[in-house]
């Protein structure tokens, strides 16, 4: 009599697999993290070109990567679903570590420690492995609408834990056009980064801008702020789309000249 209760169960357990679009990935989650876990724990000699052979003397003074930086992005897809599919196929070679949607929802993709590929070819500064040293977080938004309340407010909350737990500084916390200049607009110039610098996650320029000295050097404060600047058109155009978002351009008047010496000077 049992025997029928066990074949329900048996099967609402493969109708649950079923229902999860997901289960595959899980899989190759975790098979991947056996393949890390054998890397990371190999303790082995090996020779160097001049005949020394490499020893092994374990130090406990070691940790997990930090990261350092936190980018955000906006999907550019049609919805949150769409982009979970996205990420847990192989083909795209794509992925981050977070995904919220229009009503808040906050998916973890990979954890923290691990190197996601949000990035692609982009640098910050010096650093142009900006994937191995960064959290990515993508929000859902095709590009060309506002962002919602609840998405920002999930952000916002994700953002103070994040920076918290890895210490992250305050410019920090930038843009997928920023590392990328030449060839990301995201997030968009709808995303609101003023909201977020008044929480200290990122910078904004004062609102009474000092005038920049007459013999600024313009590309140079970029490039210390963090921009590739061997495209200093698209540079000039990420750094307003971040920072003056109604004069998204190229053009280098008074007041784009001034805020980039205002955000200079908070570096």
């Amino acid at each position: 009599m049992k025997r029928p209760f066990y074949y329900l169960i048996s099967a609402a357990l493969l109708s649950s697999c079923a229902a999860n679009p997901y289960r595959i990935s899980e899989k190759s989650y975790t098979k991947q993290l056996k393949v890390y876990q054998q890397k990371i724990s190999k303790k082995e000699s090996f020779p160097l070109q001049n005949g020394i052979n490499t020893e092994w003397i374990s130090t406990v003074n070691y940790n997990l990567r930090k990261p350092n930086f936190i980018i955000i992005h906006h999907t550019a897809q049609d919805s949150i679903a769409q982009t979970l599919k996205t990420f847990t196929l192989v083909k795209p070679q794509v992925s981050a570590h977070y995904v919220i949607g229009d009503d808040g929802r906050v998916v973890q993709m990979l954890n923290d420690y691990l190197r996601a590929w949000h990035g692609g070819n982009a640098s910050w500064g010096k650093n142009t492995d900006i994937n191995s040293a960064s959290i990515g977080i993508e929000l859902d938004n095709n590009g060309s609408e506002p962002f919602s309340e609840l998405q920002i407010n999930s952000l916002l909350s994700l953002l103070a834990k994040l920076k918290k737990e890895y210490n992250i500084p305050t410019q920090n916390i930038i843009g997928h056009s920023d590392i990328a200049p030449t060839r990301k607009q995201d997030p968009s110039a709808l995303f609101p980064w003023r909201v977020l610098a008044s929480k200290e996650f990122g910078l904004w320029p004062d609102s009474d801008l000092e005038t920049a000295p007459a013999n600024f050097n313009i590309e140079l404060a970029l490039r210390i702020i963090g921009y590739d600047t061997r495209n200093l058109s698209a540079a000039i155009t990420a750094f307003k789309l971040h920072y003056i978002q109604t004069e998204v351009d190229a053009i280098l008047d008074e007041k784009t000249v001034n805020t980039i010496y205002n955000i200079y000077k908070k570096q």
